[in-house]
């Protein structure tokens, strides 16, 4: 038995608890802990089928230009949100914590924690990586304001109906030719 062995027996448990715990991080963590769908329930989705992506790379010490497709999945996602940078990607931080603990709780695979170099230095890669992507997603979504602002566009998507903008006194109502 080796260190592979004990990550293919418990991958689901290990990722199972890993998207519950980032599924935790957000306010509405209840619902989107609820289904697997993508469509119905995207962030919730998109993270499960991520994170089980990742952590097969993760495992199997892939380059770790690999990890950009889940991790651009889940970071798209999670800079769209109201987290910090250091709150989007602590969650795949956790998964180190998620298999050492899993690993001390089984008494034939405790020895392989002392083995966990390889796959923790390629966490740290990930969350490097994940670090990289979420500012590249904040950086656009700021380019992508600048321009609202500049072509005038902020005012229709700043406020409530564009014709609020053509009333003189709030109580009025707004008289549109037919």
């Amino acid at each position: 038995m080796d260190l592979a062995e004990a990550f293919r027996n418990y991958e689901d448990k290990i990722v199972s608890q890993w998207v519950d715990y980032t599924l935790s991080t957000y306010k509405s963590s209840t619902f989107f802990k609820k289904g697997p769908d993508k469509f119905s329930n995207p962030v919730g989705g998109n993270t499960r089928e991520s994170l089980g992506a990742l952590f097969k790379l993760l495992v199997k010490n892939a380059d770790p230009k690999e990890f950009t497709a889940p991790l651009d999945q889940i970071m798209r996602i999670r800079s769209i949100q109201e987290f910090s940078a250091s709150e989007a990607v602590a969650p795949i931080h956790a998964v180190k914590h998620i298999v050492r603990e899993i690993l001390a709780k089984d008494s034939e695979r405790k020895q392989f924690i002392s083995d966990l170099y390889d796959f923790e230095f390629s966490v740290d890669l990930a969350v490097l990586a994940a670090f990289d992507l979420y500012m590249q997603c904040r950086e656009q979504l700021y380019k992508v304001r600048i321009k609202e602002i500049k072509t005038g566009r902020h005012i229709l998507t700043d406020s409530k109906c564009p014709s609020n903008l053509l009333k003189k006194d709030k109580n009025d109502p707004v008289d549109f030719p037919l």
